[in-house]
């Protein structure tokens, strides 16, 4: 789903343990880390296709986490100019995400990479966030966890719901 600007709408997701490690996850044939993260269908809310994209990509159910925060604005990023593939309609130009932040509620073996015909990780681990940046080590995601509208402190004092907006029994997010 491209808007008008030319900005791919995406969701991503960081996976809290209790411990407050995050989810870091092997492409699958590549050796690049990442969080799960994916596209939004057109008739999709952010937080459907957030439910959507965390079953296809980790087999996780929404009865195994806590939604602990989002963010409340897209973010953008532009894609470098040799990335931009100007064949195609309509130009995509970047993507604008929405990122959420969620408490695994159940048991580890609940994650089920291969649940889906298309795997997207073939491994996974928990990393500590806090710590500096590594080249295996996601660089940004402090700052992400931040804009969701909460920091470490909270984190470590329990679990709060943090998305501005939406508190526990209250309305999806909107687009």
């Amino acid at each position: 789903m491209i808007d008008a600007q030319g900005y791919r709408a995406n969701v991503g997701i960081i996976i809290l343990n209790d411990l407050g490690q995050v989810f870091w996850g092997r492409r699958v044939g590549r050796a690049g880390w990442q969080f799960p993260q994916g596209g939004m269908n057109p008739e999709e809310s952010p937080e459907q296709a957030m439910f959507r994209e965390l079953r296809e990509e980790v087999g996780l159910q929404p009865h195994h986490v806590e939604v602990l925060g989002c963010t409340r604005r897209w973010l953008r990023y532009r894609l470098p100019q040799r990335y931009i593939r100007r064949d195609q309609q309509p130009l995509c130009i970047g993507q604008k995400q929405r990122w959420f932040v969620l408490r695994l509620t159940a048991a580890e073996t609940a994650f089920d990479l291969a649940g889906d015909a298309t795997p997207e990780f073939d491994q996974w681990r928990w990393i500590d966030y806090w710590r500096r940046p590594t080249r295996s080590s996601p660089s940004s995601v402090a700052s992400t966890i931040r804009r969701c509208g909460s920091s470490r402190r909270s984190w470590n004092a329990q679990w709060p719901s943090v998305c501005r907006g939406r508190r526990q029994g209250e309305d999806a997010v909107q687009a």
